[in-house]
């Protein structure tokens, strides 16, 4: 058991789950938009839904979308400060299945960007995104991890391993899925340290790749 285990994470409350978990979920799509927010689509499952409002969690997605971490004191102003940024946004119950009750799905625009982001606040403030741009993965943002999606081809997924290790980064784990046999496919890998922009700028050039993006470690553990 970890000193995390006993005292929680430090953040702005009430709840772990509710308000830390939520906030590093709007974190995971403000740092994948990779431009200023301008309008969002926040839809909340379950537990979320029926108890996030009394616990800080409409907030704290908000304020994870501004780039606030949880315990940024900005978070109980999180309406206000969305206001101030110019991000319209707008809260809507859904039922996304047999997932996590805390699960929420967030579209995100910006001037000419958009993502989608699916994850769950499991407790503690840890955070399991299962699926990004509509595609599935599986990551909790304890490590760097680069995200790219591409045309689905014969030998991309050992193409853009052997770039990771020339870059001098060793992998942690890898989720590839992907739509369809030579569709799009989105590739999400934790990484021991984050690459360098060079290699980020190899990867985006490539003909097959259409997006990449490198979310920072948003967790200790």
């Amino acid at each position: 058991m970890s000193l995390l285990d006993m005292i929680g994470p430090v953040m702005i409350g009430p709840s772990s789950s509710h308000t830390a978990g939520a906030c590093r979920l709007g974190l995971v799509a403000h740092h994948l938009l990779g431009e200023a927010p301008r309008r969002a689509r926040i839809g909340l499952h379950a537990s979320f839904a029926k108890t996030g409002r009394g616990h800080g969690t409409h907030l704290a997605l908000v304020a994870g979308l501004l780039g606030f971490m949880p315990d940024d004191a900005r978070l109980p102003r999180a309406f206000e400060e969305a206001a101030a940024a110019g991000l319209d946004y707008e809260f809507r119950d859904v039922d996304l299945g047999d997932v996590h009750p805390n699960t929420a799905h967030i579209e995100l625009y910006g001037e000419e960007e958009k993502v989608t982001v699916q994850g769950s606040s499991t407790g503690g403030g840890v955070i399991l995104v299962t699926a990004v741009q509509e595609l599935g993965v599986n990551f909790g943002a304890f490590s760097p991890t680069v995200l790219l999606r591409y045309t689905d081809a014969v030998g991309m997924i050992a193409r853009i391993a052997s770039t990771v290790a020339a870059d001098g980064v060793n992998i942690a784990a890898l989720t590839c899925t992907r739509q369809t046999r030579g569709g799009q496919a989105l590739l999400a890998i934790e990484l021991d340290a984050p690459l360098s922009p060079q290699a980020l700028a190899f990867l985006d050039h490539w003909p097959d790749t259409n997006w990449v993006r490198l979310l920072p470690k948003l967790m200790d553990g």
